[in-house]
């Protein structure tokens, strides 16, 4: 507490008044101080809803986000399901084929052996002929 010196008719003035002006300019300052710390308080009162509203839209965003994999991911799975069944039907088709063209493949070599067999019997004939063709000509002569 400030205390002031007295004289003839009462407290000093000039030292009341330089008192009463420091106590202006003080409380002025602390004014002007409040309505700063008010518009800030304001301005982050302002910002924290703006950050509140993208929070919520990006949780929005998120869930959106997770929803578009899951779908991605059951669409990736139904997709690798009919692959693997194309493929499986694919191969057993293949096989299926492969089976029937080497039954036919037997078919075509054990055809082919006997008509290499015919063809040995008649170049035997042919060749046994010629044989007593030849002999035949040596009795001659």
């Amino acid at each position: 507490m400030r205390r002031f010196n007295t004289s003839l008719n009462g407290y000093n003035k000039l030292e009341v008044n330089n008192f009463v002006n420091e106590v202006t300019t003080e409380y002025e300052n602390m004014l002007n101080k409040l309505k700063r710390q008010d518009e800030e308080i304001q301005s982050l009162k302002q910002d924290m809803e703006k950050y509140k509203n993208m929070e919520g839209t990006l949780n929005r965003a998120i869930m959106v986000a997770e929803d578009a994999s899951n779908q991605i991911k059951k669409v990736a799975r139904d997709e690798a399901k009919g692959v693997i069944e194309d493929a499986r039907r694919n191969a057993s088709r293949i096989v299926n084929d492969a089976l029937l063209k080497a039954d036919k493949i037997e078919q075509d070599a054990e055809l082919l052996k006997r008509r290499v067999g015919v063809f040995k019997r008649r170049l035997k004939t042919v060749v046994d002929e010629q044989i007593e063709f030849i002999e035949s000509i040596n009795e001659d002569y």
